[in-house]
């Protein structure tokens, strides 16, 4: 009886005691760690000028022994940023669309043994990973997506196509639904992304490229965010954007904000976040 009693029990406690770690990177980059030890990195550009990992001369790569994936939302070289460099160090695979995927190895030498079938995929598609953990659902982003053309010719394109943009919900057991908007614009079609109601919303308020700290705001409610951390901002001259009028937003929509500073980690105990 006892042990049928500690069979029982395992799974319950297991799923109490789960910890999922996020960390914000800077700009659109996040590292989240799921309870079953997976990791995983969103548009690692680690070298962006608000990680305090980059400042002084300090490698942004350092940190990172294990990476499992990197998932891309577009091309832009903001958001693709380190990412052959950190798939070279540690065997991450590449979760992006298929162009994207294609040129990365074509012309920034991602490593194609490290992509394929059960890694890239479209808008509208549905993967897992980390061995069943995480279910990755790529959503659409309104933005562009181009991939700079490190060797372009005379008559050749700078940029070349990169698929379509994208945002990512994950779906992680035991732990938090992440949503990351990637850059976007908002669009009416948040709603259906909000059936999946995340427990944390990465939302890009930095403007001009993509939504203001307003627009963030009502991305966020139409999501049904529990949580709404903001990004994307204040990395270029243009990122003017302050995070409070992010919060004030917010606070008309009912939704509770979480300002990350750049190298923060916080914790997920289960879905709810760790006080």
């Amino acid at each position: 009886m006892l042990l049928l009693a500690m069979i029982f029990l395992v799974p319950v406690v297991s799923a109490w005691g789960a910890e999922t770690r996020l960390t914000w990177h800077g700009h659109a980059a996040f590292e989240i760690v799921t309870p079953g030890g997976a990791v995983v990195v969103i548009d690692p550009w680690l070298k962006n000028p608000v990680n305090p990992n980059a400042k002084e001369g300090k490698d942004p790569l350092a940190g990172f022994e294990k990476v499992d994936y990197i998932l891309l939302t577009h091309g832009h070289f903001d958001h693709v940023g380190d990412a052959v460099a950190l798939a070279k160090k540690t065997g991450a695979r590449l979760v992006s669309n298929f162009e994207l995927g294609s040129n990365m190895a074509k012309l920034h030498g991602f490593p194609k043994e490290q992509m394929g079938f059960d890694t890239l995929m479209n808008i509208g598609g549905e993967i897992q990973i980390a061995k069943g953990e995480v279910t990755v659902l790529m959503t659409p982003a309104v933005h562009s997506s181009g991939l700079g053309h490190p060797n372009a010719g005379a008559q050749e394109a700078d940029i070349v196509y990169a698929g379509n943009p994208a945002g990512f919900l994950l779906v992680i057991k035991n732990g938090p639904t992440i949503y990351h908007t990637g850059d976007t614009a908002y669009f009416g079609d948040m709603a259906l992304i909000g059936q999946h109601a995340p427990d944390v919303a990465l939302i890009n308020i930095g403007g001009h490229f993509g939504m203001s700290p307003a627009m963030a705001a009502k991305a966020a409610a139409t999501v049904k965010a529990k949580l709404a951390i903001p990004h994307h901002f204040g990395t270029f001259p243009v990122l003017t954007q302050d995070p409070k009028a992010f919060v004030d937003a917010l606070g008309k929509e009912k939704i509770p904000a979480l300002v990350m500073k750049p190298g923060e980690t916080v914790v997920f105990d289960g879905k709810k976040l760790k006080k």
